[in-house]
C-alpha cells in the first residue's frame, strides 16, 4: 500500500494551504483537523446527511466522499467563507432570523447548499429549494424553517442588489 504522503495545495475561504497528505485522507478531515475549518460537520461519513458540504469548485460536495488529493488546485468554500468582512451573509441572517438553526449540527451543510442554490436561481420556488436541499438531514427543525429562511434569502439578496456568488 502506498503510504507516501502527496503535497496539496488548496484554497479555501479564498487563502492558499499547501500541506502533505495520506492518499486516503478524506477532504473533511484535512478541513477540520489540519486547516481548522470546523463548520464542516461529520454527521454519517457516508454521503447521506450533508452536515459536511462545501462548495468545490463552486459546486457543492459532501467533503466526506472527497479524498483530499482529488481536491488538489481548487477553490473550496466553507461556511466560513460565506461570511464576508465579518459580516453575515443573507443566507446565514435568514437561518438566524427564521430559527433554522435548531441544534445547528447540520446547519453549516444546509447554508452551504442554499447559498449554492442561490447564487445559480436568485428566485427558487419551494420545490426547487426542496430540491436542492433534499440531501442534508435535520432532526430538530422540520425544514419549513430552513425553507422559509431559504426563500427569506432569496428575498434579501434581491432587495440588495447583492450580486451573486
Amino acid at each position: 500500500m502506498d503510504r507516501k504522503k502527496h503535497r496539496i495545495t488548496l484554497t479555501v475561504n479564498g487563502r492558499v494551504h499547501e500541506l502533505e497528505v495520506e492518499p486516503r485522507e478524506r477532504l473533511i478531515d484535512v478541513l477540520r483537523y489540519k486547516l481548522g475549518y470546523t463548520g464542516v460537520k461529520e454527521g454519517c461519513g457516508t454521503g447521506d446527511c450533508g452536515a459536511c458540504t462545501v462548495l468545490l469548485d463552486g459546486k457543492p460536495v459532501n467533503s466526506c466522499l472527497v479524498l483530499a488529493v482529488s481536491a488538489n488546485g481548487k477553490s473550496i468554500v466553507t461556511v466560513e467563507g460565506i461570511a464576508r468582512e465579518g459580516k453575515l451573509h443573507p443566507v446565514q441572517q435568514a437561518f438566524v432570523e427564521h430559527g433554522a438553526v435548531q441544534c445547528g449540527f447540520c446547519t453549516p451543510g444546509f447554508i452551504v447548499n442554499a447559498y449554492a442554490l442561490l447564487n445559480e436561481n436568485p428566485n427558487p420556488d419551494v420545490e426547487t429549494i426542496r430540491y436542492w436541499l433534499a440531501g442534508n438531514l435535520c432532526r430538530c427543525t422540520g425544514y419549513q424553517k430552513i425553507i422559509k429562511a431559504v426563500l427569506a434569502a432569496a428575498e434579501m439578496m434581491r432587495q440588495q442588489g447583492q450580486p451573486q456568488g
